[in-house]
């Protein structure tokens, strides 16, 4: 970087106080820790065997032997031995570097051969994968190596599936059934069935019928910690045991309050790992209904960070939801109370990186201490340290002393060992005010860690970080100069470089894994910047300050959630716009082309940047495409299309659907599972208002939306079935009205309602004592509307049995030939023929997810609706479903509108 350039880049109208030229970046340890990454990558799947063995030797003896030549050929000289009493000259050696560095290559390579092939070879060590694969009972001793965490609830037609407790842990000693013991150590994932899960869904230890909370895609999440109670003391033995009789033994309050390195024992059932190339040699299922016996407590460093984390957490119990949630993740990546939906909006804004332990976490502490990059050695320089007369070499020991303090409060993990290095970097960063000594700091951090711990050669996680950490120190800065250049505050252009560097290219891997695109990171990871510096900074302060003030903690956490409230409304408010994100090919080759398409587009921007009306042409362009404004999309897609009268969003497998009530307004039938989905169906529809919403049962599928329904909108009315079951969903609608103000009432046979030009009448559950329905399905609200001429027949989950007493009822008469039917249960095969030749429907609208695992629609129902003059459409092909009702009250025309998935 030339001084002009220096100048430039400053900002300042007279440039840069101490302009610092950079020559070009020094990529020499690139390839090295390339090589380490790749072989780690490879190798960690290897069986034992000699030949990879005497490849590592040889790849070895090769990297020695070129440097043993290189150092030799560097020190031969020509001329006199003495010339003048100078020592004679040495050769230049053009080659010298080159070989060096292929040497360097084959020395790493070797080496994370020689790492990948020790840790892998734990996972084939001792009895332990074999009695994995015979499904053996066992009882075992445990060491605890992660926090244990939840798996986020997840809907399944009926239930939401109860969180599952899962955590790594390594087996110290192994018995099985006829009494054989054998110590060794072999890392295990063990998943607990916690008591709160019991009966969900029966555990048994078989792979093909295990529990699906439990599968890979599950467990391999990047999952929050749960952290420890405040007083380890009334969690663990105050004096450790290591001996295995149960009088030793002394229980934990629960399952989820364990700390690493706490030595338990358990009995429980091994199987295979979840997924090849897991770093579990098995998984390890236990019944959770007895707390966990301990036989050794944990080491004083994790009790600390026990007491810090339970402070923190103690700190935020006054806080509204979000801030009680979020906060104790902005600062030590503890995400056990963020609920699914808010964690779902945060994966489709990509926000998740501020949930996650980084190096960002930890650079903002350092930014606070040391002050901003550059000026750490000069006389002038900023941060809380000079204006408290700490001089700069005791202000590099603070430095270090926090960053080890984040690694035992964030716990010694992998991941918080690389936010670590990453942070280590920042600090380079800050002291030097050099860019070119970066790179050789990341790739010597990616060295080391993959030597110390090769998995992470395959963790996306590590993939993201590094990714992400390379272009804020590469392109981020470049991109800064050109938006300055442009006349762009240099802040603002600060913060657009790097959000925009970052989602470039970490973009095609999360396309990768997640099939999907999203197209508001950018603006809603700028947005949230401004306010992750003051979230994360008084939340640390408040962890100090909790365990000798939590009066004052309290106070701090109180100003954090401030700017954490800002957070998690940007994630909301960006997940739900209808543009917020595209589905894209999965897999590698999805990701290279993304890879192709953001090479492009950042060669066209290059150019679209000097021309200020292009550049607001896009920007008009892009906001259309993201927030898709009703009257827009009406003139453009055709969506919503005018006089609508019905709507059936597309929520894959459950029930949403929408009644128009007048401009703005809806009555809202079912949620669906999903609250992002739901609330993006009634966006798109222009739903301001909400008169009624209607839960025909309270299965998790007609119900688990709920949220994505209330927010942000005027809901005068929920109203249900009276048969309050499943239970916890019942509970779950009763909180999540109460939290919003919302009376809850109950329908019943006979009702009739009516808001604006819609009105229906209940025809079912029957009001007064009925006998007992054979379940929640049969106890779904039926309704009746009429509305635009048009008569619609919506039958919730109706089973054969209630829709044969339905026919017997005095309403069944206003049934017959109706215009729009509602199939019950998303089509399947529980349909009363006779209901179906009663209604003749004109038109069938069956809501059912993609590829779900209960075949619905049924062919056979399907068929039927068709025999009987039926148009039959679905939301999983035809995606969401709009009925327009034209001409006159005395004689409608029907017309349908679809919205392809």
């Amino acid at each position: 970087m030339t001084r002009a350039a220096v100048h430039l880049a400053s900002g300042h109208r007279l440039g840069a106080s101490n302009p610092r030229q950079e020559g070009p970046a020094d990529l020499r340890l690139v390839p090295p820790a390339l090589a380490a990454w790749a072989s780690a990558a490879l190798m960690l799947d290897a069986p034992p065997h000699g030949a990879i063995a005497a490849v590592a030797v040889g790849v070895l003896v090769a990297g020695a032997l070129l440097v043993t030549w290189t150092a030799r050929g560097s020190g031969r000289a020509v001329g006199s031995p003495y010339a003048g009493g100078r020592r004679r000259a040495r050769t230049r050696d053009p080659g010298r570097w080159g070989r060096l560095s292929v040497a360097a290559v084959l020395l790493c390579a070797a080496g994370a051969t020689a790492s990948a092939a020790l840790h892998g070879a734990d996972l084939r060590r001792g009895p332990v994968p074999a009695l994995a694969g015979r499904y053996a009972q066992v009882d075992a001793e445990l060491r605890v190596t992660s926090d244990p965490r939840r798996i986020r609830p997840r809907v399944a037609s009926a239930h939401t599936l109860p969180p599952t407790v899962v955590l790594d842990a390594e087996v110290l000693r192994v018995t099985e059934t006829n009494g054989t013991s054998t110590e060794t150590r072999t890392p295990v994932l063990v998943v607990v069935r916690t008591a709160e899960s019991k009966g969900a869904t029966p555990a048994t230890s078989h792979p093909a019928t295990s529990h699906p909370a439990t599968s890979h895609q599950a467990t391999s999440h990047p999952a929050a910690p749960h952290p420890a109670a405040s007083h380890p003391a009334t969690s663990h033995p105050a004096t450790p045991h290591t001996d295995l009789a149960p009088e030793a033994a002394r229980p934990t309050p629960s399952w989820t309050g364990l700390l690493p390195s706490t030595r338990v024992r358990v009995q429980g059932r091994l199987a295979p790992p979840l997924s090849e190339g897991s770093e579990a040699a098995a998984v390890l299922r236990v019944a959770g209904e007895r707390a966990p016996r301990v036989v050794g407590e944990p080491s004083r460093a994790q009790r600390l960070a026990g007491e810090l984390r339970g402070g923190l957490r103690e700190a935020t119990e006054g806080l509204s939801a979000d801030a009680r949630a979020l906060l104790p993740g902005l600062v030590v990546g503890d995400t056990s109370r963020v609920p699914a939906e808010l964690d779902q909006a945060f994966r489709a804004t990509d926000l998740t990186h501020l949930l996650a332990v980084s190096g960002a976490n930890l650079t903002i502490v350092l930014v606070l201490l040391i002050g901003p990059p550059g000026t750490a050695q000069r006389a002038e320089r900023r941060g809380l340290a000079p204006k408290l007369g700490i001089p700069l070499r005791a202000t590099a020991v603070l430095g270090g002393a926090l960053t080890l303090g984040f690694v035992i409060v964030c716990r010694p993990d992998p991941s918080v060992l690389r936010a670590a290095a990453c942070g280590l970097i920042a600090l380079l960063a800050i002291v030097t005010g050099r860019r070119r000594s970066l790179i050789p700091a990341l790739a010597t951090a990616v060295l080391v860690l993959v030597l110390y711990d090769p998995w992470l050669a395959r963790s996306p996680g590590f993939l993201l970080s590094v990714l992400a950490t390379g272009a804020l120190l590469t392109l981020a800065p470049r991109w800064g100069a050109v938006l300055r250049g442009r006349g762009v505050p240099a802040r603002l252009a600060e913060a657009v470089a790097a959000a925009a560097a970052a989602q470039a290219v970490c973009a095609p891997v999360v396309a990768v894994l997640a099939a999907r695109v999203s197209l508001v990171a950018v603006p809603c990871n700028l947005l949230a910047e401004f306010a992750v510096a003051p979230a994360t900074v008084l939340g640390f302060a408040a962890l100090a300050a909790a365990p000798v003030a939590m009066p004052v903690a309290k106070v701090l956490a109180w100003g954090a959630s401030w700017p954490t409230e800002w957070i998690a409304g940007i994630a909301r408010s960006g997940a739900a716009l209808p543009g917020s994100g595209v589905d894209w090919p999965g897999g590698w080759r999805g990701g290279l082309v993304l890879a192709g398409v953001t090479v492009v587009l950042v060669l066209v921007g290059r150019r679209i940047v000097r021309h200020p009306w292009l550049v607001t042409a896009c920007a008009a362009l892009f906001f259309l495409v993201v927030v898709q404004p009703p009257p827009v999309t009406r003139v453009i897609a055709g969506w919503p299309p005018p006089g609508w009268r019905l709507a059936m969003c597309d929520v894959g497998q459950g029930d949403a659907t929408v009644l128009a009530a007048g401009d703005g307004a809806g009555v809202v039938v079912d949620a669906g599972p999903d609250p992002l989905a739901v609330d993006r169906c009634l966006r798109s529809l222009g739903i301001r208002r909400v008169p009624l919403v209607l839960l025909t049962h309270f299965h998790a599928d007609h119900v688990a939306g709920l949220p994505g329904v209330l927010r942000g909108r005027a809901v005068g009315e929920i109203q249900t079935t009276g048969f309050q079951e499943p239970q916890e969903q019942a509970e779950f609608v009763r909180k999540e009205a109460a939290a919003a103000r919302v009376p809850v009432v109950s329908a019943a046979a006979g009702e009739r309602r009516r808001a604006g030009s819609l009105d229906w009448q209940v025809l079912w559950p029957p009001a007064g004592p009925v006998p007992r329905p054979e379940g929640p399905n049969d106890a779904s609200v039926a309704l009746l509307v009429r509305t635009g001429g048009l008569t619609l027949l919506l039958l919730g989950d109706l089973e054969p049995p209630a829709q044969r007493a339905l026919l017997r009822t005095p309403a069944a008469a206003s049934i017959g030939s109706v215009d729009v039917l509602k199939v019950a249960h998303h089509g399947s095969a529980h349909q009363d023929p006779e209901l179906l030749r009663r209604a003749a429907p004109r038109l069938a609208l069956i809501s059912c997810g993609a590829d779900n695992s209960y075949g619905h629609p049924s062919p056979v129902t399907v068929a039927a609706l068709r025999a009987g003059g039926a148009q039959v459409l679905r939301t999983d092909t035809d995606g969401a479903v709009a009925v327009v009702a034209s001409g006159s009250r005395a004689a409608p025309r029907l017309a349908v509108a679809t919205r392809p998935p």
